[in-house]
């Protein structure tokens, strides 16, 4: 494989893995286009595991990007654009805020962040924000923004901003999608001025993108059919697992 697909040669992973990294992109997808929410979490978690956290967090935000314009183009007539606006405010400062701590921290530490944050949105119900003044958005967008360099999958914390403003499912969705490709798009362009090389992994971003979107379509149709609150019950023991595994590796990483 990575002598037919040069493309993935300077990833250094292993072919079984770079196919695990592509198998898991079309799993999460689909399990977020089955019960709205939750795969950008896994495939962190998921990445997290062979992958430097200085090296996830934008490859992660690469495939998100791409998975959120799909959705938010078939869905571009319900888009709140006020609301965006001032999530984009908000998401442009805490992008440039991020970017000069992300740098400093070592990777040992990024991961016990990471496996924290993992376990939080997995475990913690999204509180309910009271967002009726525009500042609270911008400001909570700004707060989701740090969050997003350091940890990648805000789209909970972005989404509990929206929903206390929006009604409307088409428009939550639709809104949220938009926010979240702006988000990542801000933080490719933040980590490419860190120095982070995205041309090493073309191949594996596009690979990813493509078996996401196939998740997507094949999603709802392949797991409408299982019990949603077993699967919900076996997704959470998998990622704390997972999470528990990458907090394990910070650790070492310190003592």
């Amino acid at each position: 494989m990575l002598e037919a697909l040069p493309l993935f040669a300077n990833t250094q992973l292993d072919e079984i893995t770079l196919w695990g990294l592509i198998f898991a992109s079309y799993c999460t997808s689909a399990f977020t286009a089955a019960f709205g929410i939750g795969g950008g979490v896994a495939l962190l978690a998921i990445l997290g595991m062979v992958i430097p956290v200085t090296t996830l967090i934008p490859l992660h935000g690469t495939v998100q990007m791409g998975s959120n314009a799909g959705r938010a183009w078939h869905l571009r007539a319900h888009i709140k654009w006020r609301l965006i606006g001032l999530l984009l405010v908000g998401s442009v400062v805490g992008t440039i805020i991020g970017s000069q701590i992300v740098v400093a921290l070592p990777d040992a530490v990024l991961k016990i962040i990471l496996a924290l944050f993992v376990l939080t949105i997995t475990w913690l119900p999204t509180p309910r924000l009271a967002a009726r003044g525009d500042s609270i958005v911008t400001v909570g967008a700004m707060i989701a923004a740090i969050a997003n360099m350091f940890v990648g999958a805000t789209g909970p914390l972005v989404a509990a901003l929206i929903s206390s403003r929006v009604a409307d499912r088409k428009q939550v969705v639709a809104t949220h999608a938009t926010a979240m490709t702006l988000s990542h798009g801000l933080k490719i362009i933040a980590f490419g001025f860190i120095g982070f090389v995205y041309t090493d992994w073309l191949g594996l971003i596009a690979a990813m993108i493509l078996s996401g979107y196939l998740g997507t379509l094949t999603g709802s149709k392949l797991l409408h059919i299982m019990d949603e609150g077993l699967f919900r019950k076996a997704f959470r023991v998998v990622i704390t697992g997972l999470a528990l595994l990458m907090l394990a590796g910070g650790l070492k990483g310190i003592l």
